[in-house]
């Protein structure tokens, strides 16, 4: 039986694990929303595939859209690089090194979006700057304005090679930690190889990939929502499965 003063310590321990996890939590809900907004709303709404006229039209249409799309950019990798160091400090117990492959697959995607975010500033400099337009006249600027947002639209597609790879080791660490249910860990395994195919398809065979991407995205999705709600709405599991591992046990009092 318990004492008053380790149920009083299991307590204390239990809500920092808990208070954790939720700002991981919030973090992984700033992602999503300025991950959704510049890469599903700005990027599709200003790069038209093979289109350079239409694309710089785009970028000289809406100046300052395209400023709030690189703001959004460099915020969603921000907030990304801060929910995998929230959740290496919850999960790191379990496997360092694995938590810190983690952080690694996460550093590496959001340098790949901030360098993105990169060709897209510089692609609004060369759409409204007249010195592109005399140097290169002006399907020349329009030319390069669709080189530079093709290469952040590539570029993006590559970092979901590690947008994929960090929840392969998540999915590791959650499902061995008991402070999460172990089928999320293995939906979150599951949604890397769903990511990966879909980068492959999209690189090799990008006719089938356009066929393929809506069932590929389908573990991603159910994955991150539901590794992203748990950790809202939830924190961590059960209090004792939450202790297990983290909290040294407390020592009994003397007789």
């Amino acid at each position: 039986m318990s004492t008053p003063i380790q149920t009083a310590v299991g307590t204390a321990t239990r809500n920092p694990l808990k208070r954790l996890a939720r700002i991981a939590g919030v973090f992984y809900l700033l992602v999503a929303i300025f991950g959704g907004f510049s890469q599903g709303v700005a990027d599709t709404s200003l790069y038209v595939a093979g289109d350079a006229a239409a694309t710089a039209g785009n970028v000289i249409a809406n100046p300052a859209f395209v400023r709030v799309a690189v703001v959004a950019h460099l915020t969603n990798a921000v907030f990304f690089v801060l929910t995998a160091v929230a959740l290496y400090l919850l999960l790191s117990h379990v496997h360092k090194h694995v938590a810190r492959v983690m952080v690694i697959a996460v550093i590496l995607a959001a340098g790949i979006v901030s360098v993105g975010a990169v060709f897209t500033f510089a692609a609004l400099h060369v759409a409204t700057d007249a010195t592109y337009i005399a140097a290169f006249g002006a399907a020349g600027a329009n030319a390069i304005v669709l080189l530079l947002l093709e290469i952040e639209h590539y570029g993006i597609l590559a970092a979901q090679v590690f947008f994929g790879l960090w929840l392969a080791p998540l999915g590791y660490l959650a499902y061995r930690s008991g402070l999460f249910p172990k089928a999320l860990g293995v939906v979150l395994v599951a949604a890397t190889v769903s990511y990966l195919g879909d980068v492959l398809a999209a690189f090799l065979v990008p006719d089938v990939a356009t066929q393929i991407h809506g069932f590929l995205i389908i573990a991603p999705l159910v994955a991150e929502v539901w590794m992203l709600g748990y950790l809202l709405v939830k924190g961590v599991r059960s209090p004792r499965i939450a202790d297990r591992g983290i909290v040294a046990p407390v020592a009994p009092m003397p007789a």
